[in-house]
């Protein structure tokens, strides 16, 4: 034993990827989400990709924090309100690279294999990638849905944060991050990166259906229509989120 030498402080080194989950009382759909990565994440891993999983909740009363750290997840404390929680989600990250989800979306299989090979490309630094939209419904609503959604990105670019967001630091950063608002912020941050620096990966991000099974696939398409229509021509955000109710 060698007296009087200090003992070495081994600090882990920081992550490689953040993945940054927004929730509020989401105890019901969060376990199955981070459960369902948990394989992937392992192959990023082994890939020599390491990873982490952030939790930004805006004050859950559920039991989400705790669901969330029993599948190893660290929870950053958030003001409610999903701009306000990404935002707040990385900050708390530590990752050079953060990939956004909604708490209900979970990537479908290969999608560790589609990250790992855009991060690994230094020019994708500054460019972002989303996914494939999908829904976990067989009804031919869905169907149409995707396909309407499909089109809204090939047309105008615009995907939304149910598609998921994989970006950069450097890039998030330079351009401001997520705003403060209390909808459309995953719109007002797609159009910040321009139709030029967005890629689309070729697997899908499932997201629940049951927020348009019950409100009526086509009064929530219509409703979610208008909102981006009037986002779109300036109405602020706070105004469009009071008429979405």
């Amino acid at each position: 034993m060698t007296v009087g030498r200090r003992a070495a402080i081994v600090r882990p080194l920081p992550p490689d990827l953040s993945i940054v989950i927004p929730t509020l009382d989401a105890a019901s759909v969060l376990g199955a989400t981070l459960a369902g990565m948990a394989p992937g994440i392992a192959r990023l891993g082994v890939r020599g990709i390491a990873v982490e999983v952030v939790v930004a909740d805006g004050g859950s009363q559920d039991g989400t924090a705790d669901e969330a750290r029993r599948h190893g997840a660290r929870v950053a404390d958030a003001e409610a309100g999903r701009g306000r929680q990404l935002a707040a989600g990385a900050e708390a990250a530590e990752g050079a690279w953060l990939l956004f989800l909604h708490a209900d979306t979970r990537p479908a299989a290969g999608w560790d294999e589609e990250v790992s090979a855009f991060i690994a490309q230094p020019a994708n630094q500054d460019r972002a990638a989303c996914f494939r939209f999908a829904l976990d419904d067989r009804a031919a609503a869905a169907r149409l849905l995707e396909r309407l959604v499909a089109l809204r990105c090939c047309l105008f670019a615009l995907p939304y944060g149910d598609q998921g967001l994989l970006i950069h630091r450097s890039l998030y950063e330079a351009l401001g991050g997520f705003r403060p608002l209390p909808m459309m912020e995953d719109v007002d941050l797609v159009r910040r990166i321009s139709r030029r620096r967005l890629a689309y990966l070729a697997t899908p991000a499932v997201t629940s259906a049951v927020r348009f099974r019950r409100a009526g696939y086509l009064p929530r398409m219509l409703r979610n229509s208008c909102c981006l229509l009037l986002f779109s021509l300036g109405v602020r955000a706070e105004t469009v989120a009071r008429l979405y109710g």
